[in-house]
C-alpha cells in the first residue's frame, strides 16, 4: 500500500511556486504521491506537470477531472503530455462531477452521467493504449484524423475514477485501472465498494483495480476546534446523494465523522483500517487545515507509513 496526500490548489491562494515548495516537502517526508483537485482555478494536470519537472521521485495525480465539458481526445493529449513531462509518474483521475458544476457552472445538462462515463472511458482507453480511436456512441464521437500519441508518454497513463455508486463502480471495474473514493469509510469499502468493483473487473477478465481511498485528516494536539470547523466545511457533501449514501454506508451521519483528527496513533490506526478494508492506496486530504506545522507533522507521520 502507498500513502500520499492532497495538495490544496483549489481552496487557497497557493501559487505554483508554493506548490513546488510543498511538493519538495512532501517528497522529503517520504510520501509516495501528491494529488490535485480541479475546480475553476488552477488546471490540475498542468500543476502536476510543473511539479513533476521540478520534484523527482513522487507520483502525481488528479482527483479528479469532471468528464462533463471535456472530450476524451483532448484529455488523452493532456494526460500523455503530463506523463511525458513527469517521466511516467502521472495518474489521471476522472469524475462524473455534479449537477452544480455541470449545469450551474458550464451550462451543460447533467444527463445520463454513467452512460457518458462509459463512453468516455471506452474512447480514452483506445487512445492511451493504441494512439487511435474510431468511436461513435450515443453521447461521444471520437476519430483520430491526426496522430494521438505523445512521444515519451510511457508507461500507459493509469486511469482512475471517483466512483462510489453501483453503476459507476461497474463501469470503472470494466474500463478503468482503479477508483478514487472520498468520504467512504472502511465499512463502506469492505461491504459495498470493493466487492462491486472486483466483481465487475473479474467479469471483464481484468485484474483487480486499485482502490485509492481519500480520507480527511490531520495530526493536532487540539482536535476539538478542528472537528467543529470540519462539520461546517464538509457539510456540503451531505447534500450530494452519492456522498450522502456512502457516508451512511460507512455508519455515520455527517461527512466530518469520517475525518481523522487526533494524534499520530489515531492517524496511523486509521490508515491501517482502510488498508484492511481493501484500499490499495490511502491519500489524506485537508492536512493544511491547522497550519503549516500541523501539516508537516502529518506528512512526516504518513511518510513513515508509506
Amino acid at each position: 500500500m502507498t500513502v500520499g496526500v492532497t495538495l490544496d490548489t483549489t481552496g487557497t491562494d497557493l501559487t505554483l511556486d508554493d506548490a513546488v515548495r510543498q511538493a519538495r516537502e512532501a517528497r522529503a517526508s517520504g510520501l509516495a504521491s501528491l494529488w490535485f483537485g480541479q475546480t475553476f482555478g488552477h488546471d490540475a494536470p498542468t500543476v502536476a506537470a510543473v511539479i513533476g519537472r521540478d520534484v523527482p521521485g513522487i507520483q502525481l495525480g488528479t482527483a479528479a477531472l469532471p468528464v462533463f465539458g471535456r472530450h476524451p481526445l483532448l484529455v488523452s493529449s493532456q494526460a500523455q503530455t503530463v506523463q511525458a513531462a513527469t517521466g511516467g509518474r502521472f495518474h489521471l483521475g476522472l469524475a462524473v462531477g455534479t449537477k452544480l458544476i455541470s449545469e450551474g457552472g458550464l451550462g451543460i445538462p447533467f444527463e445520463r452521467p454513467v452512460a457518458r462515463l462509459r463512453e468516455f472511458l471506452t474512447v480514452l482507453r483506445q487512445l492511451l493504449e493504441t494512439g487511435e480511436a474510431d468511436f461513435e456512441g450515443e453521447l461521444i464521437t471520437a476519430r483520430t484524423s491526426w496522430p494521438a500519441r505523445v512521444p515519451g508518454a510511457a508507461p500507459t497513463v493509469p486511469v482512475l475514477v471517483a466512483a462510489m455508486g453501483p453503476q459507476a463502480l461497474r463501469v470503472s471495474g470494466r474500463l478503468a485501472d482503479g477508483i478514487l473514493p472520498y468520504l467512504a469509510g472502511p465499512r463502506a469499502l469492505e461491504e459495498h465498494i470493493v466487492p462491486e468493483l472486483h466483481r465487475a473487473a473479474e467479469e471483464a477478465g481484468r485484474p483487480a483495480p486499485r482502490v485509492v481511498a481519500f480520507v480527511p485528516g490531520v495530526v493536532t494536539p487540539d482536535p476539538e476546534p478542528l472537528r467543529a470547523r470540519l462539520y461546517e466545511d464538509l457539510a456540503f457533501y451531505e447534500q450530494i446523494p452519492s456522498y450522502a449514501r456512502v457516508i451512511e454506508q460507512s455508519g455515520h451521519r455527517h461527512a466530518a465523522d469520517l475525518a481523522v483528527v487526533g494524534d499520530e496513533k489515531d492517524l496511523a490506526d486509521a490508515v491501517r483500517r482502510y488498508r484492511d478494508a481493501g484500499a490499495t492506496d490511502v491519500v489524506v486530504s485537508g492536512t493544511e487545515i491547522a497550519g503549516d506545522d500541523a501539516r508537516l507533522r502529518t506528512w512526516e507521520v504518513l511518510g513513515e507509513l508509506a
